[in-house]
């Protein structure tokens, strides 16, 4: 297992703050006039006349067959949106520091919900997203012997007081649910031009890469009960605002910049690196 040489007097270096910057009508038919029925109720005899020939109302019963009311339904057939061969989004940055060294995900997401229009902030998404309690074990050489499952909810402490790492999809869709009910939209494990064409259609989207959107190459592992999470340091989480033929372009809660383009296929790669995960609303 790789080792982590760290110094007892400096805090390990989990999750996103491993990074190292390198960018730059319904139609409605009349009936002809010769077939409209008109009633005549002269002299208590109730009469119609059907193309110009009286018949008395009881005669009809006879002439007219019984139909039973049909709700005829049908169906609308929206076709999908064609995505637009660029999309920018106006969306407003957000920094992780100096409070939330290891909250990448959730700044991430505050950028996303304040876009939509929830009324959140880092702050309440970092006391809001599930946790996973398990305690940092290691080694007497520093290897990481045990800890918590990022797919259960974040693993550490995300402020830097101590080691802090990551959360994953599933608990930040329990996150958006919360705060967009109903409309939380999970991305993960679909092709990059899906997550492309929800940008296209207005909406901003978390996606997981590593600091410099390379691909990993801090590679740690440790059990969780009888789990085996085999996992990357390096890992990051930012907000995919905008795309062109050539690049995508992310708002960093680490690097504290807005719309950094970065090279579409290198990006492609760390993502699918991290197991494609991306999540949003709609």
């Amino acid at each position: 297992m790789k080792k982590l040489c760290l110094l007892a007097s400096i805090l390990p270096m989990f999750g996103c703050s491993n990074f190292v910057f390198d960018t730059n009508a319904n139609i409605e038919k009349k009936q002809p006039a010769s077939s409209v029925i008109i009633e005549n109720k002269t002299n208590n005899t109730s009469e119609v006349e059907i193309n110009n020939t009286h018949h008395r109302l009881n005669e009809l019963d006879y002439q007219v067959p019984k139909v039973k009311n049909k709700v005829i339904k049908s169906k609308s057939v929206v076709a999908p949106q064609k995505k637009k061969d660029s999309a920018m989004l106006n969306v407003v940055l957000i920094k992780q520091n100096p409070e939330l060294r290891y909250g990448c995900e959730v700044t991430s997401l505050a950028m996303v919900l304040n876009y939509a229009g929830a009324k959140t902030n880092k702050m309440d998404l970092f006391r809001s997203v599930r946790k996973d309690a398990d305690p940092l074990i290691k080694s007497q050489t520093g290897d990481i012997l045990r800890w918590g499952n990022p797919a259960d909810g974040f693993v550490g402490d995300m402020t830097g007081r101590r080691a802090g790492y990551a959360v994953f999809d599933q608990p930040m869709i329990a996150l958006i649910n919360q705060k967009l009910p109903g409309r939380a939209f999970n991305l993960t494990n679909k092709p990059f031009d899906h997550v492309l064409n929800h940008v296209s259609a207005g909406y901003p989207v978390v996606v997981w890469t590593t600091g410099d959107y390379r691909l990993p190459d801090r590679w740690e592992g440790w059990y969780h009960g009888k789990q085996y999470i085999r996992t990357p340091l390096d890992l990051h989480a930012v907000v995919l605002v905008g795309y062109d033929r050539k690049y995508v372009y992310l708002n960093d809660p680490l690097s504290g910049r807005k719309q950094v383009r970065v090279d579409k296929q290198q990006f492609i790669a760390s993502w699918k690196a991290l197991k494609n995960r991306a999540v949003s609303y709609k």
